[in-house]
């Protein structure tokens, strides 16, 4: 069977990586993603990650508090960089090799963002994790996985959740929620459905990115996914 997604980001909350504790990095929950990451790059596919800081700090709860928000996001930002040393270092250990790429420069730790090298890593069989979001104030890991998706030419933008994909409302809170299969990115902004934010969104369909969600909770569901099979949600034209 042909690979349908050659080149993937996967896009990961911070808060995935708590797994089922109520706060930090879930080392079982660490171990499967990493198993699932490694199953689909043996078989050939170049991936890529943006890792969101959410179970460390979040900007937006340093606001709430009275901190000035370009602060806040900065901190959130080093966050993001302390999980994608300890998802590189669980990936290394599985002999899947691996380099973490900051927007903010910390050469001891971590290469700097360069796009076209991020690129050369790919091609070359690496796993690449883009950490510290655009280096900038004021946006999400969201918007960071979009442009860093566009930037190295991904096939698709993969959102891991916890649910099975885009709901018309809130599953957790209503029965009757609907599953839905395929989205408009018009219609998952002007419905506000919660899929990313309005700034990633638009920036997937100037570029005509599918944006794929589905549960990362699963097992298998990531390759499934890279092979065809219709799993989840998809967001495109």
């Amino acid at each position: 069977m042909a690979l349908k997604y050659k080149r993937i980001l996967l896009k990961l909350s911070g808060e995935a990586l708590m797994g089922n504790l109520e706060y930090g990095i879930d080392p079982d929950f660490v171990n499967e993603l990493c198993d699932e990451i490694k199953d689909i790059y043996e078989i050939g596919v170049q991936v890529a990650i943006v890792i969101g800081g959410g179970n460390i700090f979040r900007g937006v709860q340093g606001t709430k508090v009275g901190m000035d928000r370009a602060t806040a996001d900065y901190m959130g930002m080093l966050a993001t960089v302390m999980n994608a040393l300890a998802l590189q270092d669980v990936l290394e250990k599985k002999e899947v090799p691996t380099r973490v790429m900051t927007a903010i420069e910390m050469r001891q730790i971590a290469e700097p963002y360069i796009r076209r090298r991020a690129i050369r890593h790919l091609e070359k069989g690496r796993v690449v994790i883009f950490a510290a979001g655009t280096g900038s104030p004021f946006f999400t890991t969201d918007t960071t996985g979009a442009l860093r998706a566009a930037e190295i030419k991904a096939d698709v933008l993969i959102k891991a959740t916890k649910v099975d994909g885009i709901y018309d409302k809130d599953p957790n809170k209503y029965l009757d929620a609907k599953l839905l299969k395929e989205v408009k990115y018009l219609d998952a902004i002007n419905q506000d459905l919660r899929v990313m934010d309005h700034t990633a969104l638009t920036l997937c369909m100037e570029n005509n990115l599918p944006i794929a969600v589905f549960n990362i909770k699963e097992r298998g569901n990531l390759r499934k996914f890279v092979f065809g099979e219709e799993i989840g949600s998809i967001v495109k034209n």
